[in-house]
């Protein structure tokens, strides 16, 4: 915990309350006897409870206040580690809530690094926490889980804590913190903060992970119709105010109805998705990839002109055609044709317009012959 301020008396220095009721002289007095029976040690752990939870609700305003789950996670390491320095914290979340796939984030001395976890999945421990709805520590929890084919990715970085991120829909990750870097072990004082803080963080992950999940198609985990079109519109309206240009992309997985006539709708949703896999890793944070409905995916590249346009479209194409969809028996290349769009202040279009321009630059790339790229000319 963080040192006692100065003061009259442990950490209350910044209440004037006690000072004024220490200098009363029925308190001079009976100094001696006050502190036999131990009135001032008690006065002293009252004011460093009020510290402690005036940390508490300062560091979960913080993190409440953080609008990504990157902050939330920054946040969270600075507070633990402001009061005692763990030797590492992990964060193991799952971004899309109804697939396995988990995100592995940690941190040591501030710092984000690889501890090699590897975790493909969180779902050996949801029954468990569900029971257990609290942290533990890791030891206690491995012998309680029984099942160490599970722990065993967990047992080279030994973990002194493991704490679920429970939510309506069931686990949504895990936080590991390791062993303390100063003394043997968390006190029991500690070990509340930790976990008193953590329902905060729990909160804070499980709101914005809800607030993800508002914004993303289920099947697909890239944005939806309704919030490509709300980003579509804010940049429209930011190009007309600066100089700089923005473009859009449109691409339609080429004849895929036959992936659903010939090997079922499964292996259709398999091709969505690894084409949506494909789509993101493709593209720039700040870009807005999306599932503009059905096998028709978009892409909002802010600040791209015409070439960085271009350049994306192409690169999508080709990893697209070079990509292979987990499926057997093996499908048939996956190829997309697609349309782009730039538009600027001097374009004076909206988005409406923008979108059907792509549209029909998709649509010549389909004429000529698919697998191909189309910039919409004047």
């Amino acid at each position: 915990m963080k040192e006692p301020k100065d003061g009259a008396i442990g950490t209350g220095g910044d209440h004037k309350e006690i000072p004024d009721f220490l200098s009363k002289p029925e308190i001079i007095k009976n100094h001696a006897l006050l502190q036999e029976i131990g009135v001032f040690k008690q006065i002293e752990e009252l004011n460093a409870d009020i510290q402690r939870y005036k940390d508490l609700l300062s560091g979960g305003l913080d993190i409440f206040n953080r609008t990504t789950i990157d902050d939330i996670m920054d946040a969270t390491v600075w507070q633990i580690s402001d009061h005692f320095l763990p030797s590492f914290i992990s964060f193991l979340w799952k971004p899309i809530q109804n697939r396995d796939e988990i995100t592995i984030k940690s941190y040591q001395n501030y710092k984000m690094v690889d501890l090699g976890l590897k975790v493909h999945s969180i779902k050996a421990f949801e029954k468990f926490f569900q029971q257990y709805p609290r942290p533990i520590n890791f030891d206690l929890f491995s012998f309680e889980l029984e099942n160490d084919e599970a722990i065993t990715p967990f047992e080279n970085i030994k973990p002194e804590i493991v704490i679920p991120i429970l939510g309506p829909f069931g686990l949504y990750g895990i936080i590991l913190v390791g062993r303390k870097t100063r003394a043997a072990e968390y006190s029991p004082g500690e070990l509340v903060f930790i976990q008193q803080l953590m329902a905060f963080v729990s909160q804070g992950i499980k709101n914005h992970l809800h607030y993800e999940h508002s914004l993303r198609d289920v099947k697909t985990g890239l944005f939806n119709h309704g919030f490509f079109l709300n980003r579509l519109n804010e940049e429209v309206a930011r190009t007309r105010r600066g100089n700089d240009s923005s473009s859009m992309l449109v691409m339609d997985v080429d004849k895929f109805k036959n992936f659903n006539d010939n090997y079922g709708h499964l292996a259709g949703d398999k091709v969505l998705e690894t084409l949506a896999f494909t789509i993101k890793q493709g593209v720039r944070t700040e870009d807005v990839p999306s599932r503009f409905g059905g096998e028709e995916f978009t892409v909002l590249l802010p600040n791209s002109d015409r070439k960085g346009a271009w350049f994306v479209a192409e690169r999508l194409r080709t990893d697209v055609a070079a990509m292979k969809v987990p499926w057997d028996p093996p499908l048939p290349q996956v190829t997309i044709s697609l349309g782009i769009c730039t538009f600027d202040k001097s374009s004076n279009v909206a988005a409406e317009e923008i979108i059907h321009r792509a549209d029909e630059a998709l649509y010549l790339s389909k004429e000529r012959g698919r697998n191909r790229c189309t910039q919409w000319e004047e």
